[in-house]
C-alpha cells in the first residue's frame, strides 16, 4: 500500500476533528444562550458581522478581477506589460496588509482625491462640480480598495499558474483551428485552468475572511470593532474576544469544509 493510497483512506476516515469542534461549539452557543453576560457580548459584536461579509465579498471580488487581469499582464506576448505585472505583484506581496491598510487610508485616497480635483479643475473652476474631500471617500471604501489591492497580487499568481498548467499541445490544437485568443481562453484554457486555481482560490477567500479584521484599525464596524468597542466600555475582554474568536472560528471553519467538498467534486470530475 503507497502513501498515496493510505492518505486518501486517512481523508474517507471519520473526521473525529470536526465532531470535536462541532461538540465544542455547540457547548458554547448553550452557554451563551444561558449566560446573560455572553448573550450581551454576541448580540453586540454579531452586529458587526454584516459588514465583515460585505468587505470580505466586496473585496474579494474586486481583487479577483484584479487579479486576472494581473496575470494576463503576466502572461502577454508583450515585454513590457509582463514587466509592469511583475514589478506590481512583487511590491504588492512585499508590503503587509496593515500597512497597506493604512497607506491607502491615509495617503492613497488624499493623493485620489488631490488628483480627481487636478483633472476636474476647469469643471470646478466654472461651477460645474465641487471640489472633492478625502472624506467623501469612505473608510469603508478605503479599507475595501486596500484589501483589493494586497490581495490582486496573491490572487494574480494563482491565476497564472492555473492558466499555465493547462497543456500546451492543446493550445497549439487552438491555433490550428483557427481559433481567436479571446476564444482560445475562453473555451479551452480558462475551464481547464478554473480546476487547479479554485481550491487556492477559496484558501485566500478564506484568508480574507480574518484579515478583514485588520479594518478595525480604520473604525470601520466590523466584527473585530463592535468586540473591541464593547469591551473597552465594559473591561470584560475574555467574554467579548472569546466571542469574537467563536464567530470567526464558525466563518472560517465552514468556508473551510466547503473548499474541501468543491476540492473533492472536482477530483472525482478529473477521474
Amino acid at each position: 500500500m503507497n502513501a498515496k493510497t493510505q492518505n486518501n483512506k486517512n481523508e474517507d476516515g471519520f473526521p473525529w476533528w470536526l465532531a470535536v469542534l462541532v461538540a465544542i461549539a455547540v457547548v458554547i452557543a448553550i452557554v451563551v444562550a444561558a449566560n446573560d453576560i455572553y448573550s450581551q457580548v454576541f448580540q453586540t459584536v454579531f452586529r458587526g458581522i454584516g459588514i465583515t461579509i460585505g468587505v470580505t465579498l466586496t473585496g474579494f471580488t474586486l481583487a479577483t478581477a484584479l487579479g486576472l487581469a494581473i496575470a494576463l499582464m503576466g502572461l502577454s506576448e508583450a515585454k513590457w506589460l509582463r514587466q509592469v505585472a511583475r514589478f506590481y505583484t512583487e511590491v504588492i506581496r512585499g508590503v503587509p496588509i496593515l500597512v497597506l491598510l493604512f497607506y491607502i487610508a491615509f495617503v492613497g485616497a488624499p493623493a485620489l482625491v488631490a488628483m480627481i480635483n487636478f483633472l476636474c479643475a476647469p469643471l470646478i473652476a466654472a461651477g460645474i462640480m465641487e471640489p472633492m474631500l478625502v472624506r467623501d471617500i469612505s473608510l469603508l471604501w478605503r479599507a475595501i480598495l486596500a484589501l483589493m489591492i494586497g490581495y490582486s497580487a496573491f490572487i494574480g499568481e494563482v491565476f497564472r499558474a492555473g492558466i499555465m498548467a493547462v497543456d500546451k499541445g492543446q493550445l497549439e490544437a487552438a491555433d490550428s483551428l483557427g481559433l481567436s485568443r479571446f476564444q482560445r481562453f475562453r473555451f479551452i484554457v480558462f475551464p481547464q485552468a478554473v480546476k487547479v486555481i479554485l481550491p487556492p482560490l477559496g484558501n485566500d477567500f478564506v484568508a480574507m475572511v480574518k484579515d478583514s479584521s485588520l479594518v478595525s484599525v480604520l473604525g470601520v464596524a466590523d466584527i473585530t470593532q463592535m468586540g473591541k468597542v464593547y469591551a473597552s466600555g465594559s473591561f470584560r475582554f475574555f467574554e467579548t474576544y472569546s466571542i469574537v474568536a467563536y464567530i470567526y472560528l464558525i466563518l472560517t471553519i465552514s468556508l473551510s469544509l466547503l473548499i474541501r467538498q468543491l476540492e473533492k467534486r472536482l477530483r472525482e470530475k478529473q477521474r
